[in-house]
């Protein structure tokens, strides 16, 4: 079994890499939009701004010619495990407002807008955070409602679908904190640095 992390230059890949080799899941982190394309099970993290984070997905090219945008895509359309994180799921949706608009992957119907600044409210949304679990995805098997997770984030996903969201957090309203469609699953939080609660989710992933 080969699971591909995907680097697309938006950082946080090692972490979620030394979560899955502790766990005893070997994980590729890879710039190769073939090595993608050839894995069982792919993980899109990532961490910085959406607009270019896209770009980046778009112009790295195999030696074939296929991008990264490309092989994500087909990843998920061939039903293959997919996981996002963070930034990972907020490229998931059909737009985002950070720094204008942009197009995302628009593989879950919705928009990626920023947190109102609300008296006695953060933004970014940092630190822990818990989770109301709405659907039992496979990665959320055994999770508890309440169960606290590591968040860093300015921006949440709101899907034009309620129902593909798998859980919710509050932070000034109540948003978004995964989804859940298919054979995919993503989360706004870091699972692997949400302790033995992001572990067990990563476990799950890897066992799907």
């Amino acid at each position: 079994m080969k699971i591909a992390i995907v680097d697309y230059g938006m950082g946080n890949l090692r972490s979620v890499q030394k979560a899955l080799e502790h766990l005893g899941h070997p994980a590729d982190i890879s710039s190769n939009p073939e090595a993608v394309l050839a894995a069982d099970k792919v993980i899109l993290p990532g961490v910085g701004a959406f607009g270019a984070a896209m770009k980046n997905l778009r112009s790295i090219r195999s030696a074939q010619g296929v991008t990264m945008l490309d092989a994500v895509k087909r990843v998920i359309a061939e039903g293959r495990p997919f996981f996002g994180i963070c930034l990972g799921m907020q490229l998931l949706l059909t737009s985002s407002e950070e720094q204008g608009h942009h197009e995302g992957l628009g593989v879950v119907p919705g928009a990626v807008p920023r947190f109102e600044r609300m008296p006695g409210l953060k933004v970014p949304h940092m630190g822990w955070n818990s989770l109301k679990v709405l659907r039992r995805a496979p990665e959320l098997a055994g999770i508890p409602d309440g169960a606290m997770v590591y968040f860093v984030h300015s921006y949440y996903c709101a899907p034009d679908d309620p129902d593909v969201r798998a859980a919710v957090t509050e932070h000034g309203i109540e948003f978004c904190s995964a989804l859940w469609q298919a054979n995919v699953f993503a989360t706004q939080f870091h699972p692997e640095k949400s302790g033995d609660v992001g572990l067990s989710m990563l476990e799950a992933f890897a066992r799907r």
